[in-house]
């Protein structure tokens, strides 16, 4: 018996202009960050904030996020490369063989330094604002999760972040990587934050469920990367020095977030019963 699997050959480049390429991952990236900000809109009428406040929310986060996750990448996953290259860092450029420049875009965005990132715009955000730091926080991580899911199609688009040889029917053959039928370790994340936004969502518009300002946050961040380390066991590792580790470098960041998480959600309840 044959077993059929999924041929992945989708060129990651949409249109190249005059040298200037247009991708699926900005245009996914780009995509999802546009939705949230929608979503984010009804929210904050509902919450009967200020639309100027939501208006300024979007530059605070896409220099939050992009910021932070091309920070994490550059820190975390390709120290020895950018230490040495540190132009590359803040541009979109890559340095040729022949010594000169070729634009390139950012490769290599980190989830967990984009997470930071975005955590720490918030707060200088909530100063500007008044608003509670953590009621933003709260607001935030409704979105979150479907901003991620975004981000993983645009990985799977990208044909990166792959995982490991799998004979499942439902297998992808990334024929940019090879020709072995791998888990779709991307999918698999896009489809759990899809079910995670609906989770946090469905519990923000519960009226009969009150809740401290931090419970979403953490209930969010929790989930979000505790399915991150439990998928990234069936993932290739994404870099060399992670070969032989109990843990990848993506599991082991996850921690922190995952502990904070818990921290928030147990403060609430421990409130609740006080």
């Amino acid at each position: 018996m044959t077993t059929l699997y999924i041929n992945w050959d989708f060129d990651s480049e949409i249109i190249n202009i005059f040298g200037f390429p247009l991708k699926y991952y900005g245009l996914l990236f780009a995509s999802g960050l546009l939705l949230s900000m929608y979503i984010l809109k009804i929210i904050y009428r509902r919450e009967n904030l200020k639309d100027s406040a939501h208006e300024a929310l979007f530059l605070y986060g896409i220099i939050g996020i992009f910021a932070g996750a091309r920070l994490g990448h550059c820190l975390f996953y390709d120290f020895d490369y950018y230490s040495k290259n540190i132009l590359e860092i803040f541009l979109p450029i890559q340095k040729t063989i022949n010594g000169g420049y070729k634009f390139s875009g950012y490769a290599g965005l980190a989830s967990h330094g984009g997470t930071v990132g975005l955590i720490v715009s918030l707060f200088l955000y909530s100063k500007k604002y008044e608003i509670k730091y953590l009621k933003i926080l709260d607001l935030i991580a409704i979105v979150a999760p479907l901003g991620a899911v975004f981000i993983r199609l645009a990985n799977l688009m990208n044909s990166e972040m792959i995982g490991n040889p799998s004979t499942l029917p439902w297998a992808f053959i990334f024929s940019k990587i090879d020709s072995v039928p791998r888990h779709p370790a991307q999918l698999y994340e896009a489809i759990a934050y899809l079910f995670i936004f609906g989770i946090v969502f469905a519990i923000y518009k519960t009226k009969n469920i009150t809740l401290g300002n931090g419970f979403l946050f953490g209930l969010a961040i929790t989930l979000i990367f505790t399915m991150r380390i439990l998928i990234e066991f069936v993932k290739i590792n994404q870099v060399e020095f992670e070969e032989g580790m109990l843990l990848n470098m993506g599991q082991l960041l996850s921690l922190p977030f995952i502990a904070i998480g818990i921290y928030f959600m147990g403060k609430n309840v421990t409130r609740k019963r006080s």
